[in-house]
């Protein structure tokens, strides 16, 4: 008697399997991608710190300024740094200008030792 063959019976005769070359191939493709997926991720979390330690030190940077504002024309300020920003710190620069009736002031936000933001902006003593 005569063997009959159903057509996926003749395809599956046909496949002879994955060879080694297109195994080793195929794990180097997807190492590949998995790399640059990684490395992409790596850089996304870092960048989302940094913004968020910008973010962080602006307002703080604005609070003290808006303070040092609705303070008395002196000749310089002090940073008083609230207790939601632990870890950062910042110095207070004030420079006379003009007739003596403007200040620039300038504040420094530090976070972990080093300089994060710089602010400036003008103070005028109204009562002159």
């Amino acid at each position: 008697m005569k063997d009959v063959f159903l057509p996926w019976q003749v395809v599956m005769k046909s496949e002879k399997g994955i060879s080694l070359i297109e195994t080793i191939v195929a794990v180097v493709l997807l190492g590949i991608i998995s790399a640059s997926f990684l490395g992409a991720l790596a850089t996304t979390s870092s960048a989302r710190a940094t913004n968020e330690e910008r973010t962080a030190a602006k307002i703080l940077a604005e609070t003290i300024m808006e303070n040092i504002k609705t303070e008395n024309y002196t000749i310089s300020y002090n940073a008083t740094i609230p207790d939601e920003f632990p870890g950062y710190a910042a110095t207070v620069s004030a420079t006379t200008e003009r007739n003596g009736n403007i200040q620039k002031i300038t504040i420094t936000v530090q976070h972990r030792n080093h300089d994060v933001l710089t602010l400036e902006s003008y103070k005028v003593d109204r009562t002159r």
